[in-house]
């Protein structure tokens, strides 16, 4: 399988980039090591704000001017969806509880928020108090999550421990869902997102954040 077609590779503006969401005009970031989240200007390549999370930001995705953030929370890192006024901070009084205590990223598709769960493979459609209204069973582990036109483009992977991490592209609308791999990263990536043009995703390790071409022509909404 071909790899993907880089396009920029820059360094992170805080090591271990963990979670990426795009809002329109800013990439935004967050840091496993420092418990931050980052607004970066992607032409500049500059923070223009930045503030502590509750704890681990594993997942962002930008809902109606605001983001919603998972974090990981306490000893045990128990995973809680988190809101986030950008400007300002996060509201300590949004807490909303993930499905088991489990999940990493988000996607907002206009109307619902998806989490995905890693391990257990899962995309799970959350009503506005959290509760499952819906859950799609992906065969692999899911590491990043975007939605693109109504399809889902995953970053998956089947060995963590390796470089072969995979576009995943998921379309939701029939009944048996149906998976497509796309195209190998090549490195052990960590979120996703899509910037109306391009994929951004983290090579963690390296503290670099990846931006590359789509690979297919499926049309954007």
């Amino acid at each position: 399988m071909a790899n993907i077609l880089e396009l920029k590779r820059l360094p992170s503006p805080a090591p271990k980039p963990q979670s990426l969401a795009w809002d329109g005009a800013t990439l935004w970031m967050g840091s496993r090591e420092t418990k931050r989240i980052y607004a970066i200007n992607p032409a500049q390549w500059s923070v223009g704000w930045e503030c502590a999370a509750p704890d681990v930001p594993w997942g962002l995705a930008a809902v109606q001017g605001e983001l919603r953030v998972v974090c990981g929370e306490g000893q045990d890192d128990i995973r809680f969806i988190r809101r986030c006024l950008p400007g300002h901070g996060f509201d300590g009084r949004f807490r909303v509880p993930c499905p088991d205590g489990k999940g990493s990223h988000l996607g907002w598709d206009g109307r619902t928020l998806w989490l995905s769960q890693w391990y257990p493979k899962k995309l799970i459609a959350l009503g506005t108090e959290g509760q499952v209204e819906r859950v799609i069973q992906i065969p692999h582990e899911i590491v990043g999550q975007v939605i693109v036109g109504g399809l889902f483009y995953l970053v998956t992977t089947d060995n963590e421990e390796s470089d072969d991490y995979f576009l995943t592209r998921v379309d939701p609308r029939p009944a048996l869902p149906r998976v497509d791999v796309l195209i190998r990263l090549g490195f052990s990536a960590r979120g996703l997102t899509f910037d109306g043009e391009n994929f951004w995703s983290n090579h963690r390790e390296a503290n670099q954040i990846v931006s590359f071409a789509r690979p297919d022509s499926q049309p954007v909404a």
